[in-house]
């Protein structure tokens, strides 16, 4: 097995320079999701090129393809997910996005161009592993209800029926070179709230003759951090927030009505539903002593991701004989959501994080943030790294 470690790794270097120019390209050319048109079209594409045929379109913009390795065997699923989100890019680089308001700020361009490198080296030693490997190029990640879920659905864990199923997603606070993972619970639940609470406006100088509903909503918003204060465990982290408090009044104007909008996250899906029904009760109730009203929904999003302890052990392991122990992380929990989770409820899964941050060259910033970018020799990493997983898998 170790000879594949020298080939695999010779190849990634060789392939380096056409994998980078994917990325550019899908950097380039972002999409929102659900709408990865030209994206799928140009995943299909370099498939082809590398004599990939079997390809299916699921989710409308998801590409799936299956490898066949020299003899039957098991079956494993490598998934990477290929949308942008609705952010101005401020980096100035000749890849700088093309599509005005849209940019790969979550390392989706890297996901997808490191899974095609990973697809050519697997492709390249086919005749050397066996089983087979169902590659998921999946659409939407970034937007509710997610599209594992629509691929879910529409049979892309059937047909075959991988055992397995690998992720890899960039950290912008792993250095490039280095890989993170973690066993067991690693990303929380994430549901989004919405509340309107009406009253009767007025003149700010005579708030006595209606019901101020920017004070009825400031009492809802501090009463609700009880949920994760004082209701929740102490061990079992949650976290409520709120972004968006829209009161259309003015200086001397108490609006008719405020909207407001949140994030609620977890770990347990019991106690992710008690709060919900909690968090609805009281801001209801809440409204009502104060004399206006509380409209509250919310709307459902990703699960908590679990990574099966055996399967992500595996993978720790192969990992430190690829990159050596120096390299290899342990994850702490992290609050964000990912819709892999989905996957992680019907088959083992493992997500690990790929490094990609570089002080010296100035690469620092998060994800989510119009100037995120990355070392791109993490691309090496990327594609070599879960080529060598799904030989070890299928191998051991």
């Amino acid at each position: 097995m170790t000879d594949f470690i020298g080939r695999i790794k010779s190849l990634s270097e060789s392939y380096f320079e056409d994998i980078q120019a994917m990325r550019h390209h899908i950097h380039s050319n972002p999409e929102l999701s659900f709408q990865e048109f030209k994206t799928a079209d140009f995943i299909e594409g370099k498939l082809r090129d590398i004599g990939i045929m079997n390809l299916e379109r699921q989710a409308t913009t998801g590409v799936v393809c299956i490898l066949e390795g020299n003899t039957p065997g098991k079956t494993i699923a490598l998934r990477g997910d290929i949308d942008a989100l609705p952010i101005q890019e401020q980096n100035e680089v000749d890849y700088k996005s093309s599509n005005d308001g849209v940019m790969h700020a979550c390392g989706h361009d890297v996901h997808a161009s490191s899974l095609l490198g990973a697809v050519r080296i697997l492709n390249e030693l086919k005749e050397y592993w066996n089983g087979t490997i169902k590659v998921i190029f999946q659409p939407g990640e970034e937007k509710i209800p997610g599209g594992a879920t629509i691929l879910i659905k529409e049979g892309v864990l059937e047909n075959p029926k991988p055992s397995s199923i690998l992720a890899q997603h960039v950290m912008p606070l792993i250095d490039v070179g280095k890989v993170g993972f973690r066993s067991g619970k690693y990303m929380a639940s994430a549901d989004e709230i919405y509340f309107t609470v009406k009253g009767i406006g007025g003149h700010g100088a005579m708030p006595e003759t209606g019901i101020d509903p920017v004070v009825v909503t400031s009492h809802i918003i501090i009463a609700l951090q009880q949920i994760v204060s004082r209701i929740a465990s102490p061990k079992m982290p949650s976290v409520l927030s709120f972004g968006k408090v829209q009161a259309d009044g003015a200086t001397n104007v108490i609006p008719d009505e405020v909207k407001v909008e949140g994030t609620f996250r977890t770990f347990d899906e019991e106690w992710r539903a008690e709060a919900k029904i909690k968090m609805k009760k009281m801001a209801e109730g809440i409204a009502e002593s104060m004399g206006a009203t509380c409209e509250f929904t919310i709307s459902d999003g990703f699960p908590f991701l679990k990574n099966d302890p055996k399967y992500t052990e595996r993978n720790k392991q192969a990992a430190i004989a690829y990159l050596g122990e120096e390299n290899v992380e342990e994850l702490d929990l992290w609050m964000a959501a990912e819709d892999f989770a989905y996957y992680s409820q019907h088959t083992d899964a493992c997500f690990y994080r790929l490094g990609i941050r570089n002080e010296a060259k100035g690469i620092n910033s998060g994800v989510h943030t119009a100037t995120f970018n990355i070392d791109e020799d993490a691309l090496k990493t990327g594609m070599g790294l879960m080529a060598w997983l799904a030989i070890s898998e299928l191998m051991g």
